[in-house]
């Protein structure tokens, strides 16, 4: 039998079952009380990226806290396709939207790396975890991607498995027609944007001589590092991934 699936959803960091029991933090208490008026007896969806989405209920609700009930599962746990998203941070507000479209457009993981080019220097790990959690309440996802910690292109290439294909968004290919050859195959796929400066020239000479790299060109204009994730995960989706 189905299970109607509550319009307001929260990501918890608890073991989600029949009748199980989920406390709530502070934070989550003013969002469900005071922002969004639920009262006892009101469902969520609940999910913490493990088991699935469960429709719970509202038993105690509180300025500091309160409990859900779990009553049933709406949704089994969804895994998007083994594809990583390798980029390079740009502005704040920028880095946030290539996290938020990387979680609702379906990506496995998320690593930042740092290029010759990469105008930030740093990042805050745990806002942009938080980012990738909000989405995941938003777009109905049942899985949240781990967002890495910065490190730079040069170490992640080091131990880079030899089977992950990588997928080399090139700028200086732009104009050129590309097509992704081949099928998926086993192993996994990860996707790479360089930085608002592009690549230096002995990242691309790397690039290009590692085996698991297929350069590909997004269309005839260079597009900006938030435009060619979007465009990039919209062209790997559509070749090898679940929106066949």
């Amino acid at each position: 039998m189905s299970v109607e699936r509550a319009k307001i959803r929260l990501f918890v960091d608890a073991a989600l079952g029949p009748a199980q029991s989920v406390p709530l933090r502070r934070d989550q208490a003013h969002y469900l009380f005071a922002v969004m008026r639920l009262a006892p007896g009101a469902p969520v969806a609940l999910f913490n990226g493990r088991d699935g989405e469960w429709l719970a209920e509202v038993v105690e609700a509180g300025k500091r806290g309160g409990i859900l009930i779990c009553k049933a599962q709406a949704a089994p746990l969804a895994t998007p396709p083994d594809l990583w998203l390798v980029f390079a941070p740009v502005k704040k507000a920028r880095t946030d939207f290539i996290v938020e479209k990387a979680v609702e457009m379906g990506v496995a993981r998320i690593l930042p790396v740092q290029t010759r080019h990469t105008n930030s220097e740093r990042i805050r790990q745990d806002r942009l975890q938080a980012h990738a959690i909000e989405a995941a309440e938003q777009c109905g996802a049942t899985y949240v991607p781990e967002v890495a910690a910065l490190q730079s292109l040069g170490k992640l290439l080091d131990k880079w498995p030899a089977a992950r294909r990588i997928m080399f968004c090139d700028e200086g290919r732009a104009g050129r027609t590309d097509a992704l050859a081949g099928e998926a195959g086993q192993g996994g796929w990860a996707i790479l944007i360089g930085p608002e400066g592009g690549f230096s020239g002995d990242e691309v000479e790397r690039l290009h001589g590692m085996p698991q790299v297929h350069p590909v060109a997004l269309g005839p204009r260079i597009l900006r590092a938030d435009t060619a994730a979007v465009a990039a995960l919209t062209l790997w989706q559509t070749t090898f991934g679940d929106w066949r």
